[in-house]
């Protein structure tokens, strides 16, 4: 039996040797060279083609490359009785944590309209609040919220999580399901989103629960790019609604040289780096999760199909 390798974004050089020496007994194989689909046992995978799991009879487990599994529960030919594992690497909570305080303190900051500002060679202090009185609201509360958090704490911003199912959280105001959600957004000043991404949270960030957060609030988005409806928060930030945005992720990446967002005065755009899956890191988090899967042990990350996460 063997270990097949697949993804769009990593680069099988920079795997290959972790994974081989932490599974020395196993053979690899770097798609599209799968060889014989019935040998294959688990799929290490990122954005893989549609059709590609269900052509693997025999596969035991798919892992994905990452914290999201959307990529995978979106093929229709998803095997129905095949775990799917999604990554619970510490490395990137402890990434995602950075880049959200960075962009929580940035808009907390203004520190926007102040390069705004230098490009026209103003000198004017503007007004900030206290953190204390900057009130922040994190969408999704699971490894990657919590670490935000614990982060974000030490600054004194009064934090709030919003969860599918009632949670509590030392320190953070817990808002549970759709009956909660508005007045979620109504107390985000600053909106940070790290849903997984399901049918009932696609689009979630529309017109109507932009409308719901506070004026002058920012959005960060660092979950899934369909979160958002683009559309309705470049309208929110031209009427001046909204201050501004922080995004990561985008429904078509790379963002096409065209879009919008490139060039729009409120909104910084980064390329999905937040938080990127370093080998040296998930490779022995993947090794141990095939070796589980095989003992037939418990296996942290298994994704309820049902909820999408």
């Amino acid at each position: 039996m063997a270990i097949l390798f697949q993804s769009s974004a990593d680069r099988w050089a920079d795997w290959q040797p972790r994974l081989t020496a932490l599974l020395p007994d196993d053979e690899f194989r770097l798609h599209p060279d799968t060889g014989d689909p019935a040998s294959i046992e688990f799929a290490v995978v990122w954005k893989p083609p549609i059709g590609l799991l269900a052509s693997l009879p025999n596969l035991k487990g798919v892992l994905s490359l990452g914290a999201g599994v959307d990529h995978i529960l979106a093929d229709p030919t998803l095997p129905p009785n095949v775990p799917v594992v999604r990554l619970l690497d510490p490395s990137l909570a402890a990434q995602m944590a950075e880049y959200v305080t960075l962009a929580v303190l940035a808009h907390h900051r203004r520190l926007g309209d102040y390069a705004a500002q230098q490009h026209a060679r103003a000198w004017r202090v503007l007004d900030v609040p206290e953190a204390s009185k900057r009130r922040v609201g994190i969408m999704g509360f699971g490894m990657l919220g919590e670490a935000c958090a614990a982060r974000l704490m030490p600054f004194g911003f009064p934090l709030a999580g919003w969860v599918r199912h009632a949670q509590t959280a030392e320190g953070v105001r817990m808002f549970a399901g759709t009956d909660q959600l508005a007045a979620f957004l109504a107390r985000s000043d600053i909106l940070v989103c790290l849903l997984p991404l399901t049918p009932a949270t696609h689009g979630i960030l529309n017109a109507r629960a932009l409308a719901l957060l506070p004026n002058g609030a920012a959005v960060i988005n660092v979950a899934r790019g369909a979160h958002v409806v683009v559309g309705d928060l470049l309208a929110a930030l031209d009427s001046g609604y909204l201050s501004g945005a922080t995004l990561d992720v985008f429904a078509g990446e790379p963002l096409a040289p065209d879009h919008p967002l490139w060039t729009h005065p409120k909104v910084t755009v980064t390329p999905h780096v937040a938080a990127i899956t370093w080998p040296a890191h998930a490779a022995p988090i993947i090794a141990g999760t095939i070796q589980r899967l095989r003992a037939g042990r418990p296996v942290a990350g298994v994704v309820n199909r049902q909820k999408g996460y």
